[in-house]
C-alpha cells in the first residue's frame, strides 16, 4: 500500500530563530537538521542567528567530526548510518504527528551513546524516532552536539574565552533544551513535559545535565540506559587542561601566547597531535580531555559527588542489560554443553570461586545456562542499582529499575549485548533483523515501549500489560526483568554481583573493548 508523502502542501513552522519546512510522511511531521545553536571553536554556544526566508528542514544536519575512521563490524548485532562530518553540528531532528501549539504531546529527547567521543544522533538505525511519534503519540527530537576534543577539552587556563571549553558539549546540549523550550509547542510539543532518554554516553548525558543548574526546569524526567558513571570506569581527573593544552603546542612548535592558533587549524591536525602526546600526559597522570569536568558549571557525576536539590526531584527509569560488552561469540554451544563440561568451563575461569558463583547465578538466573555467567556484565548493573537507590534515598522522586535479559537467535543464544535493547526502546525491531524472535519480539517490544511511552506521560511506567512495578526504596530495589517472561524480582543479584566483582578484580576502558568469553 502506498503511504501518504505531502510536501508543497505543508505550512511552515515559525521558531524564534526563522521559519522551517519538514515533510509529512505515513502520519507524522518530520523535521530534520534543525539549528538549535552556534559556536566558535573551544567557546560556549550562542543563540543561531536568525536566517531570512524559509530554511529547509528535509535533510540531516552534519554529524560532529570523528577522533578515527569507523570500520564495518557487528553490524549485525548494531546496525549503522553513517553521516557528513562537521565542527557545525548543533542541530536537531523532530518527529511529531501535530503542528498545534494547542496538542501538547509529551516531548522525548533521545541523547545518543559514543561516550563523549563519538556517535550521533542518526548512528544507529534504531534512532529513527518515526515510530515511536506514530505508536506513542508524543514528540520525538534527537540532537547533534560537539563531542571529543571539540566539546571536552579544558583551556581554560589560557584564555577567559574558553572558562567552560571542558564542558561545551554538555553546554550545546543544554542550548538544545532551551531551543525545545521555546519552539517545540510550535510541533505539537509540551515544553512542560520533556523526558530526555539516551544509553551508555547518552545516559551519562542525562545524569550530566541533571548536575547543570542552567538546565534545571529544561526537562522533567530522565531514562538513563546502560550509561552511569561510578568514577571506577572513568577515573575522574586530575588537574585542569595546562598540562595537555601545553603539550599539544609544543608538538606543533607553538607557544602558549599563540594558543588561539588552536582555533583554526585543521581538526584532523589537532587530532594526530592529541594522539601523539596523550601517552605522556596520561603517564604522568594528567588531565585527559574528552569528557566533562566538573566545575562551577557542572557539578560532577551524582554518584560520584551526590545529587543536586533539583535533581532529587526528577523521576528516573534506570537499567542496563544482561551481557553489556561481552560482544564475542562464545566459542562453544552452550546448549549442547553437559553438566560436567559447564563446571569445567567456569572452573577454568573462576578456579576456587567457581562453584559459589555458579550457585549464586543460578540461584539469581534459574532460566538461564550456568555458563552465561561469562557473559555476565560488571560495568553498569552496579552502578543502575547505586543510582536508583541514591534517588530514592532522597525521597521527592521516583526511581524505577530495569534489567534486559534476552537471549538472542544468534552465535546459540547470545546475551543481551550493549545497545541491544535500543530497537525495543523506540519500536523500531521491525529495523534491526537480529532483533525479530518467533512468538517473543512483538509481545516483549510492546511491554517495553509502553513502558517508556506510560513514564513519558506520567512519570510511571506501569501500564496493563506488565506486573505491578515498584519504585525502589533504600531497602528493597524491585527490578523489572524484560525477557521473555517479564516478571519483577526483587534484590535477586546482590550477593552474585558482590562476588563477581571481588573475584574479577578492576576494569578498565581498554578491558572492556577486548574483552572475550573464551575460556
Amino acid at each position: 500500500m502506498v503511504k501518504k508523502f505531502l510536501f508543497d502542501e505543508l505550512p511552515v513552522v515559525q521558531t524564534k530563530a526563522g521559519q522551517l519546512k519538514g515533510y509529512f510522511y505515513d502520519g507524522i511531521y518530520i523535521f530534520k537538521g534543525i539549528p538549535y545553536a552556534q559556536a566558535k571553536r573551544f567557546q560556549m554556544p550562542e543563540e543561531v542567528t536568525p536566517w531570512e526566508g524559509i530554511k529547509d528542514a528535509t535533510s540531516y544536519g552534519y554529524v560532529c567530526p570523528l577522533m578515527e575512521q569507523d570500520r564495518p563490524g557487528a553490524e549485525l548485532m548494531v546496525p549503522h548510518r553513517y553521516w557528513l562530518q562537521d565542527e557545525n553540528c548543533q542541530n536537531l531532528n523532530i518527529w511529531t504527528k501535530a503542528l498545534d501549539e494547542n496538542a501538547k504531546k509529551p516531548v522525548l529527547i533521545w541523547l545518543h551513546g559514543g561516550g563523549f567521543t563519538a556517535g550521533s544522533s542518526i548512528e544507529q538505525v534504531a534512532y529513527d524516532g518515526f515510530n515511536m511519534s506514530q505508536l506513542g503519540d508524543v514528540v520525538v527530537v534527537s540532537v547533534n552536539h560537539r563531542l571529543n576534543i571539540l566539546g571536552y577539552m579544558d583551556l581554560s587556563p589560557f584564555r577567559e574565552k574558553y572558562k567552560n571549553s571542558q564542558n561545551s558539549g554538555h553546554a550545546d546540549l543544554v542550548a538544545s533544551l532551551k531551543w525545545v523550550h521555546e519552539n517545540i509547542a510550535q510541533f505539537g510539543g509540551d515544553p512542560e513535559n520533556v523526558t530526555l532518554f539516551g544509553q551508555s554516553g547518552g545516559g551519562m548525558k542525562i545524569t550530566g545535565l541533571m548536575q547543570i543548574p542552567d538546565a534545571d526546569g529544561l526537562f522533567h524526567k530522565g531514562i538513563v540506559m546502560s550509561g552511569i558513571d561510578d568514577g571506577k570506569l572513568m577515573p575522574q581527573p586530575h588537574g585542569d587542561g595546562r598540562m595537555i593544552v601545553t603539550a599539544m603546542l609544543e608538538e606543533m612548535g607553538l607557544s602558549e601566547n599563540e594558543v588561539e592558533a588552536l582555533e583554526t587549524l585543521p581538526y584532523h591536525e589537532l587530532v594526530k597531535t592529541y594522539g601523539k602526546v596523550c601517552p605522556m600526559v596520561m603517564q604522568k597522570g594528567g588531565y585527559m580531555g574528552c569528557a566533562p569536568m566538573k566545575n562551577d558549571y557542572y557539578y560532577g557525576e551524582p554518584l560520584i559527588h551526590g545529587f543536586t536539590e533539583h535533581a532529587k526531584t526528577i523521576p528516573l527509569m534506570v537499567g542496563s542489560v544482561f551481557g553489556e560488552f561481552a560482544f564475542k561469540p562464545m566459542p562453544f554451544n552452550k546448549y549442547e554443553l553437559s553438566d560436567e563440561e559447564e563446571k569445567a568451563i567456569l572452573g577454568q575461569r573462576y578456579g576456587q570461586h567457581a562453584q559459589e558463583l555458579t550457585d549464586l547465578f543460578v540461584k539469581a538466573y534459574p532460566d538461564k545456562k550456568a555458563v552465561d555467567l561469562l557473559t555476565l556484565d560488571r560495568i553498569f548493573r552496579m552502578p543502575s542499582k547505586a543510582l536508583a537507590k541514591l534517588q530514592a534515598e532522597g525521597g521527592k522522586a521516583p526511581a524505577y529499575l530495569y534489567h534486559f535479559t534476552l537471549e538472542f537467535p544468534y552465535a546459540y543464544g547470545k546475551a543481551a549485548w550493549h545497545c541491544s535493547d535500543i530497537p525495543f526502546v523506540f519500536h523500531n525491531s521491525d529495523k534491526v533483523e537480529i532483533c525479530n524472535i518467533d512468538g517473543v519480539s512483538d509481545e516483549l517490544e510492546e511491554k517495553i515501549f509502553q513502558a517508556v511511552i506510560h513514564f513519558a506521560h506520567t512519570g510511571n511506567p506501569n501500564h496493563p500489560g506488565l506486573p505491578e512495578w515498584q519504585a525502589v526504596k533504600p531497602e528493597d530495589e524491585p527490578t523489572m526483568i524484560f525477557d521473555r517472561d517479564c516478571k519483577i524480582c526483587h534484590n535477586y543479584d546482590d550477593e552474585l554481583i558482590k562476588l563477581y566483582d571481588e573475584v574479577s578484580g578492576p576494569i578498565s576502558l581498554a578491558d572492556l573493548f577486548s574483552q572475550d568469553v573464551q575460556h
